[in-house]
């Protein structure tokens, strides 16, 4: 090989290298001192750095990103806007706090409202949605809220793990797997329903003062809801359709971005206010990501380098799902699902890794309070309304909550 390929080969190497750690130690951060740069900005720069530096052509750049999960993102982020947008969130709140009388059921009201609607909703847009909802009924009962924040939070990241639609993560693994979408829900909702029991069996015992007590309450009637009935019954037949869609087998992105399009056709609710709804900063960083880890791939991980690493240490359940959740705690769990993207195609059984990457990325992010961002969602909320959930406060429930679903997963699986 001629001085100038090899000088080449290595500049490019070094690039990509660099750009690849400092895109995901800023992903870990969050912030670099003195600059306004936020996760999505970082991995936008550090896509264009691949291609500026010449590890990435544009057509390659272009090539990498994974545009059916992005349209799925989008669509789903759509339809949930609507739904928000016309007072359903609202509604269903008051119908499950109007019909408890005691904090146990209450906590149990929460996390089965969290979990099953961020099964098929997606978990962040679910906690965007229903900390406001629920902080206002916890202090009309003049309860602790911290308990049922921490509800809000882990209830819909365990409840996110059954299926595609649930979270970020799961739209990737989807996409990039082929799994049908039945056969996904088949897998793991089993892991999802016995983490939400344990969800609430663990808050229930650490927050023994609030949950096991005889006391009973009576929810104050709140002042009229201002709701479209026209544009819910519409969300939700657009809804359900969907689901039926995805189970049917049909392509799920396609269905979203469907979906998400034709709620944008109605004379109720200004577009503008749909488009203030979404996750625009989410669906730039995914771009960057997926051109991120395309040149560190390019660069790093020739075919022997994966296939070594994903036959002596990857095949192993366990192994897999303490990587993934290790990683995922490390740089995040979308990031760290990209990471291990390579990998898996070497392995003995592909479609099966995929679902232990899902299942240890998606609980892994209820270790600790910056573990997903949905905990960060609810945490923010929760701090606008004057109220904090403390690193320790989360962590006493969060880790063994952790460690007991992800055990369950492997057993599962």
């Amino acid at each position: 090989m001629p001085t100038a390929q090899i000088l080449w080969h290595d500049a490019a190497t070094v690039a990509a290298v660099l750009t690849f750690a400092a895109t995901y130690l800023f992903l870990a951060i969050g912030k670099l001192p003195g600059y306004h740069l936020d996760r999505a900005g970082a991995a936008l720069l550090g896509a264009s750095l691949m291609v500026w530096l010449g590890v990435l052509t544009l057509d390659e750049a272009y090539r990498a990103i994974d545009f059916d999960t992005v349209a799925l993102l989008l669509g789903m982020m759509i339809v949930v806007a609507n739904l928000r947008l016309s007072g359903f969130f609202l509604l269903i709140n008051e119908w499950v706090v109007s019909r408890t009388r005691h904090p146990l059921v209450l906590l149990a009201a929460v996390v089965l409202m969290a979990g099953s609607l961020s099964a098929f909703l997606v978990n962040d847009t679910i906690c965007l949605a229903m900390t406001p909802l629920v902080l206002d009924i916890v202090i009309r009962l003049k309860r602790n809220p911290v308990p049922y924040l921490l509800a809000i939070a882990m209830a819909s990241n365990v409840g996110s793990v059954a299926t595609i639609t649930g979270n970020p993560q799961n739209m990737i693994v989807g996409s990039l797997s082929r799994i049908h979408y039945a056969n996904f829900a088949a897998a793991l909702s089993p892991i999802a329903v016995a983490g939400l029991v344990l969800t609430v069996a663990l808050i229930a015992l650490i927050y023994r003062r609030e949950f096991l007590t005889r006391e009973v309450f009576t929810v104050e009637v709140a002042k009229p809801i201002r709701f479209y009935r026209t544009i819910i019954i519409k969300s939700l037949v657009v809804t359900g359709l969907m689901i039926a869609l995805f189970f049917a087998g049909q392509p799920v992105a396609k269905v979203a971005i469907l979906g998400g399009a034709f709620m944008l056709f109605t004379r109720r609710i200004k577009a503008h206010k749909v488009y203030r709804e979404i996750d625009w900063p989410m669906l730039v960083m995914f771009v960057g990501l997926f051109i991120v880890v395309a040149g560190f791939e390019k660069i790093m991980l020739t075919p022997g380098v994966i296939a070594t690493v994903a036959r002596q240490h990857l095949d192993s359940v366990a192994v897999l799902s303490l990587v993934t959740a290790a990683l995922s705690n490390l740089v995040s769990n979308v990031p760290a699902v990209l990471v291990l993207k390579p990998f898996v195609a070497t392995m003995y059984d592909p479609q099966k890794a995929w679902l232990v990457i899902a299942m240890a990325s998606t609980l892994a992010g209820n270790l600790t309070v910056v573990g997903s961002v949905a905990n960060l969602i609810v945490v923010q909320r929760a701090q606008g309304a004057g109220i904090t959930v403390g690193f320790w406060a989360y962590f006493k429930v969060g880790a063994p909550l952790t460690v007991l679903t992800i055990l369950f997963g492997i057993y599962w699986l």
